[in-house]
């Protein structure tokens, strides 16, 4: 598994996460909407920390400058 998500890549997937936990604990968002957008949140915050997301495999995208210079 090769990292293939970039610097900024991750922390703007951070940062939607974090958005969307604030909105759901504050109740601002309710119901089968805040579920779905939990388990966004949820895989957003996994492949940030991991550096790989498996969709920018199957579509061969990288954000990740380093691993082109391979």
């Amino acid at each position: 598994m090769k990292k293939n998500m970039g610097t900024a890549d991750r922390a703007i997937r951070a940062l939607i996460a974090i958005v969307i936990a604030i909105l759901y604990f504050t109740n601002a968002i309710t119901g089968t909407l805040a579920i779905v957008l939990m388990v966004i949140s949820a895989v957003f915050l996994l492949t940030s920390f991991i550096s790989f997301c498996p969709l920018y495999t199957l579509f061969g995208m990288r954000t990740n400058k380093s691993a082109d210079k391979n």
